[in-house]
């Protein structure tokens, strides 16, 4: 068990957190959620002892081990793939290289001996001599497969990485597992993977995570961060979100009938106050009145952007024609004969564990990369707007906010172009922010509000949910979900997937392309898909 008593932290005069007291016990699995900013991935470093708070305290159950996913992405380069996940637990990675610091001794002592000795008990009973067999199983599920087990974190890319950081959290059965966006960077099969794990993990876990179907298929429990304090209820994401609802509901008709008391009595005492055969009535009601109390109705730190894609033209039938299309890349093919069309309803999710792939078909579908061979053509009446996975170049320059928005629009008016920015939760000062210092999610915002802003009929979105709150994810499902024009988008929420989504286009690790008009859970449940899925997973652990 761990639990946080009377936590308190203050960042300047303001207070992130005021005496939160909460426990999380064994056999749970806890959603931490909150808007962006009200401090999830700060309260999971108090809990870690990686930040202090400023009064108050962290308690875990004598001799529980704690284990956290690392957000430092190099700071293992230097070590192998399979030692970066026994790191996971380090006492066992200490006692294994002492012992074997012992062994390698040329002049090796009875006291070496009696210590060996000492190492190896203590390495058996935390089931040293299975490690490195755990370890391997851990990255082979996440889909880092045997070949990069022995390569230096270095050399791996930043996808394969981040699941060797993960492998290292899960590593060794910890009592007390924290994960911050565990599922970032993930691709279908190592999410599906790490569900189940989660599913079946017997200890406690503490998670934060923006993907909604993750944290329904996970949790037990979710701990709502907001106003300061942390409330705890029980039940996934989707039992919180009717819960609060209904709890606001249950207030707001609460307060409505104290309400109409309150002015019921008020009325009394107006009108007989001065009456002297009904004073004595009139001053029952004003101790009446003095007793009732209104709920307080905070305003919430959650806040939704409103997001809505209106094309300034209706797009014909003539969409998109894509024939053969194929690119190699230093030697690799990735993608090899890609044949499709799209019609005019059409809203096509691009999945799998193909990245790289997705990401170069959206660049030469913009004009930003050309094929190697085949052609594609875009109908007369379309116009496009494009959300790129990689956005640095958009905000490396000195711009406002303001200034940056205003170049892409037709209509250069100041409140025209601050109205937009509005509606992506950038008020009053924010539009002289400069774009160089936004955060993520800031960015992502800024991205949307010059989709919004162009008028396109086409969107072309890579990973548009990454560094997007809940409320934020939502807005722009919603918006999504609503927009009359053709859709061509690359995610890992499912969520998101199934209920945006009318085809779906898978591109498999040869380059190839899958094309099913479907829902998104249809096609997972295909058994075509399945047997692919396996197909290639066994080829990649045989490689």
């Amino acid at each position: 068990m761990i639990s946080a008593n009377n936590i308190t932290l203050r960042i300047g005069k303001k207070a992130l957190f005021e005496d939160v007291n909460i426990k999380f016990t064994e056999g749970n699995c806890y959603g931490l959620i909150g808007a962006n900013g009200a401090g999830k991935s700060t309260f999971l470093k108090i809990l870690s002892g990686q930040l202090d708070s400023t009064k108050g305290d962290v308690s875990i159950t004598p001799g529980q081990r704690l284990s956290f996913l690392q957000q430092d992405h190099f700071k293992y380069d230097e070590y192998q793939v399979l030692d970066t996940v026994i790191m996971g637990n380090q006492r066992l990675y200490d006692v294994r290289n002492e012992k074997e610091a012992i062994y390698a001794k040329e002049d090796f002592t009875d006291d070496d001996g009696i210590r060996a000795s000492e190492l190896e008990a203590e390495f058996a009973e935390m089931n040293g001599w299975e490690a490195e067999s755990d370890a391997s199983s851990l990255l082979n599920g996440l889909g880092v497969t045997t070949e990069y087990h022995d390569c230096l974190m270095k050399n791996l890319e930043g996808n394969l990485k981040v699941k060797v950081l993960l492998a290292q959290a899960l590593f060794g059965n910890p009592d007390i597992l924290l994960l911050d966006e565990p599922t970032n960077h993930l691709d279908l099969n190592a999410i599906e993977w790490l569900e189940e794990f989660l599913i079946d993990f017997s200890n406690t876990v503490i998670v934060v995570s923006h993907d909604r179907y993750f944290l329904n298929k996970v949790c037990t429990h979710t701990a709502d961060i907001d106003y300061g304090k942390i409330q705890l209820y029980a039940g996934n994401y989707d039992f919180w979100y009717e819960s609060s609802q209904l709890l606001i509901k249950q207030m707001k008709e609460a307060n409505k009938k104290k309400e109409e008391k309150i002015k019921e009595l008020q009325e009394f005492i107006s009108r007989f106050s001065a009456n002297a055969s009904k004073s004595r009535q009139a001053t029952s009601r004003k101790r009446a009145l003095e007793k009732i109390q209104l709920d307080e109705m905070r305003p919430s730190s959650r806040k939704y952007p409103y997001i809505d894609f209106r094309p300034n033209r209706e797009i014909g039938n003539e969409v998109l024609m894509v024939e053969n299309l194929s690119k190699t890349v230093d030697g690799e093919k990735i993608l090899d004969n890609l044949t499709f069309t799209l019609g005019h309803d059409d809203k096509v999710a691009f999945v799998g564990s193909n990245e790289r792939a997705k990401t170069l078909l959206f660049q030469i579908l913009m004009g930003e990369e050309e094929p190697d061979e085949g052609t594609y053509k875009w109908g007369i009446t379309t116009s496009r707007s494009y959300f790129p996975k990689d956005s640095t170049a958009e905000f490396d320059n000195d711009l406002t906010i303001a200034d940056w928005l205003t170049q892409y629009s037709e209509i250069k008016d100041a409140t025209y172009v601050r109205g937009f920015l509005g509606r992506m939760l950038f008020a009053g000062e924010d539009g002289v922010k400069k774009v160089k210092v936004l955060s993520g999610g800031e960015k992502v915002r800024c991205l949307l509000s010059k989709m919004m802003i162009s008028g396109s009929n086409i969107l072309i979105l890579d990973e548009p949910t990454n560094h997007l709150d809940m409320e934020a994810i939502t807005a722009l499902n919603n918006g999504l979900i609503k927009f009359p024009g053709v859709i061509l988008f690359a995610s890992h929420d499912h969520q998101f997937v199934q209920t945006t989504a009318s085809r779906i286009m898978e591109i498999l690790p040869d380059g190839t392309l899958v094309d099913k008009i479907t829902t998104y859970d249809e096609y997972l449940a295909s058994d075509e898909m399945a047997k692919k899925r396996h197909v290639y997973t066994l080829k990649e652990v045989d490689n």
